[in-house]
């Protein structure tokens, strides 16, 4: 008999005649078949694409603007060197439209081929309608169904994760995940503890159900809504709504990073657990990961999470020096470039791990 896994523990195909002493129940990583030999399908990646800014904000920028920084302290800490800042008039959809053409474009599709539109944003154009729905119309996809996800800057890969629901249990063919931030609005520039760490950006993926292509291997959620407080922008909600001269003067409507250093060690954690949940679902040793491409939050971090996996900082895909933190976007733009740029190359397995407010973290494990 032979027996064919997904890494969805409930599906198997099986094909001849059973051996009853074979453990069905067990999971297993999938064959991988060569030459005509079909394999199961799984979601597949099609295509990628990102876009941010043109306009540049670098460190002797902010040093200019009269914060009491410097280039040197900046760089130290959190390894960030520049990052892109939005223009007034462009909002979270219109990023999430740059990438999402991209991201088509590779698929060789159109937008009309979608029938469904994930965006992942913690800065939507408007609390209603959602980002996706201003994307749908800027992207002229009215047959596509439509929706924000806010898991902060964990948000791409929890995106993934429910395209992924939809397109095995048949509820869509086509999806588009959009991970897009307009981060620079939400900051109190005189800050310098927070508002050295921003960009703006998008970065988008296609998926599909399919047998060939590079493929998601799993993805893994986890979230923590007793510690949300870490990582909070207050004002915005039903707590202060409507606005108030109160709520403004108070700051109540601009990112807030608490116990920062508490933060980063529980960042560096929950990084480190979800690269090993990824492996080891997949019965993969960490080390046979040929790129690690994490949410990217602080230089400090992966150097904390390579000496505690004992692997190479070579492994891991940095664009933090020129972007800054973009919250959901960065994971997804970082992917992205490291398709376009070939450090992915066919076969490789790659990680991507994150990590944001909520507190949300996870990771998804892909065969290229």
């Amino acid at each position: 008999m032979t027996t064919y896994y997904t890494n969805d523990r409930d599906t198997i195909l099986r094909i001849g005649f059973a051996n009853t002493k074979e453990d069905l129940t067990k999971p297993k990583p999938i064959e991988r078949l060569s030459g005509e030999r079909a394999t199961m399908p799984s979601v597949r990646i099609l295509g990628t694409g990102s876009y941010v800014p043109p306009k540049v904000l670098s460190n002797f920028d902010i040093q200019k603007m009269g914060l009491e920084t410097s280039d040197e302290w900046i760089v130290k800490r959190t390894g960030v060197s520049e990052r892109r800042i939005a223009d007034p008039d462009v909002t979270t959809a219109d990023l999430a439209c740059e990438a999402a053409l991209k991201a088509f474009d590779m698929a060789g599709m159109t937008a009309r081929e979608a029938d469904l539109m994930i965006v992942a944003t913690i800065t939507p154009d408007t609390c209603c309608p959602s980002a996706a729905n201003w994307l749908q119309a800027k992207l002229d996809a009215p047959q596509a169904v439509t929706f924000d996800i806010t898991a902060a800057c964990s948000g791409f890969i929890f995106a993934l994760n429910v395209a992924e629901q939809y397109l095995r249990t048949g509820a869509a063919r086509t999806v588009l995940v959009v991970a897009s931030e307009v981060m620079t609005r939400t900051l109190d520039w005189t800050d310098r503890n927070s508002c050295i760490l921003w960009g703006d950006g998008a970065g988008a993926a296609v998926l599909q159900m399919g047998v060939a292509g590079p493929e998601i291997l799993s993805t893994h959620l986890h979230t923590d809504g007793h510690n949300g407080q870490d990582l909070l922008m207050p004002g915005g909600g039903s707590k202060t709504t409507p606005i108030s001269h109160e709520s403004v003067d108070e700051k109540r409507h601009v990112l807030q990073l608490i116990e920062a250093n508490a933060s980063f060690r529980v960042a560096v954690r929950h990084f480190v657990e979800s690269i090993k949940e990824g492996a080891g679902h997949n019965h993969v040793d960490v080390q046979d990961i040929d790129w690690l491409i994490p949410h990217q939050a602080n230089l400090r971090m992966f150097q904390s999470m390579a000496k505690t996996l004992k692997i190479s900082m070579e492994k891991f895909y940095v664009t933090l020096n020129k972007y800054g933190n973009i919250s959901s976007a960065s994971c997804a733009i970082a992917f992205d470039e490291a398709v376009r740029d070939g450090s992915i190359q066919k076969g490789h397995l790659v990680c991507l791990p994150v990590f944001g407010g909520g507190l949300t973290w996870g990771s998804a494990l892909l065969r290229w």
